[in-house]
């Protein structure tokens, strides 16, 4: 479990029609690239990590054979419940067996079927949920904050709104100075009509654009957001506003 909260933030939405992924991708050193967070699986579904990697590799393989034999077998793709039901056996072994440590990633599986979109997550213990939105990984309590005060918002939105509200909930898991960029940050597309898509680098920035004026939910600017509102409410009708000082702005800008 302390890998998975050392692991880069991700999160997942979706509505009635889709579901999305959004993950916070991290470099190892200013020297190397920003790692990859976002792994498809089939066409109809992926997952993205918070954890160690090299688990998370030997888990998206077994979780692609999976499929693949599903659909040698029965021509059909493999719903989702018996995606994660599968994978939750597997991880349950590695718990009982002396010779075996759990695997230590957590997943959030995004995908669409018959019964519409899903967002599972899934535990190093096997355990897996359904979730309507979930947040893991580093900070992610913040993430989860922001998703439970809009969780009645997300069946209703339309998939740009639902991409803005996981862009959101992933800003709010990073320190104050720092910001969502084309390099850091991935999103994943998967739902009615709409094959399992990644967006990365530039093909992200559209929507990064659709956030820049909307202000955190904790951190300094919504601290002075909120000192501003209890300023307001707390002067006085008459009070007479404050002259400027002219001079002394004059002087501030020749310095």
């Amino acid at each position: 479990m302390e890998a998975v909260k050392q692991g880069s933030a991700t999160v997942g939405v979706k509505n009635k029609t889709h579901a999305i992924l959004v993950a916070l991708k991290r470099a190892s050193s200013e020297l190397s690239a920003h790692q990859k967070k976002i792994i498809p699986i089939d066409d109809h579904v992926g997952i993205t990590i918070a954890g160690l990697t090299a688990d998370a590799r030997m888990l998206s393989r077994f979780m692609r054979t999976e499929c693949l034999n599903n659909r040698y077998s029965h021509k059909a793709s493999l719903p989702i419940n018996r995606i994660v039901a599968v994978l939750g056996n597997k991880m349950q072994v590695c718990t009982q067996r002396y010779d075996r440590r759990p695997y230590g990633v957590g997943l959030l599986v995004a995908g669409y079927d018959d019964m519409g979109p899903h967002i599972y997550q899934t535990c190093p213990s096997a355990n897996y949920f359904d979730c309507k939105a979930m947040a893991i990984g580093a900070r992610s309590q913040s993430a989860r904050t922001y998703l439970e005060k809009r969780i009645n918002e997300f069946q209703s939105c339309s998939l740009e709104d639902l991409i803005k509200h996981g862009l959101l909930a992933l800003r709010d898991t990073l320190p104050n100075e720092v910001e969502l960029t084309t390099k850091n940050c991935s999103v994943a597309v998967v739902g009615r009509n709409t094959n399992f898509v990644i967006y990365d680098d530039e093909a992200v920035a559209p929507y990064l654009a659709s956030i820049e004026g909307v202000l955190r939910t904790h951190g300094p600017q919504a601290d002075e957001a909120k000192a501003d509102v209890g300023m307001d409410a707390g002067r006085l009708p008459t009070e007479p506003e404050p002259e400027p000082d002219v001079a002394g702005e004059d002087r501030m800008q020749l310095d």
